[in-house]
């Protein structure tokens, strides 16, 4: 196992948005978690990675056990050092081009010698397909490409797990395709990975494990495969007819 989540609650205000919720990462997973908006994915996700702080809750983190209502500056930082994040924005940085995106956190954060940087950051986008991209800003790229570019920088400095907030909902369909054969590139590779996302053949068939959300609880989980050809809860069986699963 390389991470625990346990009993984690979060509210905005008087709004519950996760209640109690659960769940455990082994190393080399790619864990989908599924759900109707509103059910409390990506505060979920925000929380692991430590951008959200929960009303309570337990981490525990290749073996070391984190408060997630009383993390440290410094904790928050060792954890982010360890993980990287995929925004479903991309979030890049408009004035830098993909090489300098890259860059940018292994030079300032991780205090990465500059060329040894550049060629971490090289490498990475090559990888997803972007190396020929190097100069360019992200507003002459496509959605797919500023994704793309999104990965390499999450992915640049050899992180333990991987979170991507639905990394495709901003793309069309043929874009997606672009960003999600780079994320079955790496499952197969074995990054550790959770994934919010609503990309039902994606998670059918690149995920290991699912977990399915509604109302910030865990209606369901397991193995991918039993989850999605025998579901044991009528609610699990309606959210996938909705989505078109057969």
């Amino acid at each position: 196992m390389i991470l625990r989540i346990s009993n984690v609650t979060k509210a905005f205000d008087d709004t519950a948005v996760l209640n109690g919720i659960s769940l455990e990462v082994d190393k080399g997973d790619v864990v989908a978690l599924l759900g109707p908006s509103g059910s409390g994915k990506t505060t979920l996700l925000r929380c692991m990675n430590c951008l959200e702080v929960p009303d309570s809750g337990e981490l525990e983190f290749s073996g070391k056990i984190y408060n997630m209502n009383r993390l440290s500056g410094k904790e928050k930082a060792e954890i982010r050092r360890r993980t990287g994040f995929v925004f479903q924005n991309f979030n890049l940085f408009r004035n830098k081009t993909a090489l300098e995106n890259v860059t940018e956190g292994l030079i300032v954060v991780r205090k990465m010698d500059k060329k040894e940087a550049i060629a971490r950051a090289e490498a990475t986008l090559e990888k997803v397909g972007m190396l020929s991209f190097a100069s360019h800003y992200p507003s002459e790229l496509s959605g797919g490409q500023q994704q793309r570019v999104a990965i390499a920088r999450a992915i640049a400095a050899d992180p333990e797990i991987v979170y991507f907030d639905e990394p495709t909902s901003a793309l069309d369909p043929e874009l997606a395709k672009e960003v999600l054969s780079v994320m079955r590139m790496l499952a197969e590779e074995g990054m550790t990975m959770v994934v919010v996302t609503h990309a039902m053949d994606f998670a059918r068939n690149v995920s290991k494990h699912v977990v399915f959300m509604e109302h910030g609880v865990v209606v369901e989980s397991g193995e991918t495969g039993s989850f999605f050809s025998a579901p044991k809860l009528e609610r699990t069986r309606e959210f996938l007819n909705m989505e078109g699963v057969k």
